[in-house]
């Protein structure tokens, strides 16, 4: 497979590694900087809502954060901003361009609240009124974000490790880009496998539970960029809360599963799945998984980094079944500008 998307899926691993070269050491000093806070305010769109949606996980989880979504629409469309107090506010967003997130940083900045920006474009509006920024250092031509979204993922990682002081976690995120090359250098028959199993589905669900929840968004998205195929992600968890009954003879569904405390978890779900005739994807590390279920296979790696590696089978298999549909992943429908601006 060749192509714009096609190099640049390949490209993450130097990326990810050019960016923990260059931003351990600055990120470490943004921290120590930074003044009080109780809490993280978070705003993004589309796949940066997903890394943002990992950020919630792995802040709580290595150091403690609370972490809470922005709602852009509340400062923009309604006029009606919150009271900060006691907030750290950061945008993530590749552009840097979105007029909603930019306006959830500017109303902190009014409240005297310190702001941080995660983004590709350090003269970017979201840049600009940002005290802080982390720049991701990727030049990104595809239509469909797949280098910039993983950087996202390693800038909420090294954002977690500096605010946990944990240096045994910062040597295992040095080790993430050869995991990530692993991965991607043994994922071509898997998805190639995946794709003809897909061929001709119109719908398919996707599943995780914790810190991978980030990665079910994030598979759902792209499919239906570049497959204008109806996906919808759901928490294992929330699944279980109704949406169960949508479990049909024959559903797609495709379960990043990883090794780790989730696992067990997603493990009988994909079992309840399988035994209700529905077809499986797992994206895993482990070999364990139900009978007929296509794997995707991932290096392993400490969970916390999972959503990092867990997402590039997926990439693949998007990009393989554009392909088998005749499709152009270059040019998606619908989707002609790399730059979306919502307010």
């Amino acid at each position: 497979m060749s192509g714009v998307l096609a190099r640049e899926i390949a490209s993450q691993p130097g990326a990810v590694a050019n960016l923990l070269d260059r931003q351990l050491e600055p990120v470490r000093r943004m921290v120590a900087a930074l003044p009080p806070f109780s809490y993280v305010l978070l705003a993004a769109r589309g796949s940066s809502d997903h890394a943002a949606l990992y950020a919630r996980y792995l802040w709580g989880q290595l150091a403690g954060i609370i972490v809470a979504p922005a709602s852009p629409s509340l400062h923009t469309i309604y006029r009606s901003p919150l009271r900060l107090e006691g907030a750290l506010a950061v945008g993530i967003s590749q552009s840097g361009q979105s007029p909603d997130v930019v306006a959830v940083l500017e109303d902190a900045r009014r409240q005297g609240r310190p702001t941080l920006a995660i983004t590709n474009d350090t003269s970017s509006p979201l840049a600009r009124t940002a005290d802080h920024v982390i720049e991701l250092g990727v030049v990104e031509r595809s239509i469909a974000a797949t280098t910039t979204y993983t950087c996202q993922l390693a800038a909420v990682a090294l954002l977690g490790v500096a605010w946990a002081r944990d240096d045994a976690r910062v040597a295992e995120l040095r080790t993430l880009p050869e995991a990530m090359a692993h991965t991607l250098a043994d994922g071509d028959a898997a998805a190639t496998r995946a794709a003809a199993e897909l061929v001709d589905v119109t719908n398919l669900l996707t599943l995780a539970r914790g810190i991978n929840l980030a990665t079910a968004h994030e598979a759902a998205l792209k499919l239906r960029e570049l497959l204008r195929l109806q996906t919808e992600a759901f928490s294992a968890a929330d699944f279980r809360h109704g949406s169960i009954a949508l479990l049909t003879p024959g559903l797609p569904c495709l379960l990043a599963m990883p090794s780790g405390p989730a696992y067990a978890d997603m493990r009988d779900l994909a079992q309840a799945l399988a035994a209700g005739g529905a077809r499986l994807l797992i994206s895993s590390d482990e070999a364990d998984v139900p009978a007929g279920a296509v794997r995707l296979p991932h290096a392993r790696v400490p969970e916390w980094l999972t959503p990092a590696v867990s997402i590039l089978p997926v990439q693949r298999l998007a990009l393989a079944l554009a392909y088998a549909r005749g499709l152009d992943p270059d040019r998606p429908r619908g989707l002609a500008e790399k730059v979306v601006r919502t307010v």
